[in-house]
């Protein structure tokens, strides 16, 4: 795991309402946490730490760097011959 998720999930875990480092943000919502990659919404995480992928900001940038980060809050994403998949379902 790269330092800029581990710092990503240090903010979420310590309930910081604003932090942001280079192209990584994560904003206190109403019930949660927005996760943001270069100001485009990839996931929320509930209070309860549910973490509910954005799939149309997924599937229009599936860039590794976008990966890297939803798999660092957890979700089971992979990739085969360019389809990707949550939990084993094709998004």
């Amino acid at each position: 795991m790269r330092t800029i998720e581990s710092k990503m999930l240090a903010a979420i875990q310590n309930g910081k309402a604003d932090w942001s480092l280079d192209n990584t943000r994560v904003m206190a919502i109403v019930g949660g946490f927005e996760v943001q990659l270069h100001g485009n919404r990839i996931a929320t995480v509930d209070e309860y730490g549910s973490v509910k992928v954005d799939v149309s900001t997924l599937k229009r940038w599936s860039t590794n760097t976008t990966k890297s980060r939803l798999r660092a809050l957890g979700v089971n994403l992979t990739q085969k011959k360019g389809v990707l998949y949550i939990d084993g379902k094709e998004i």
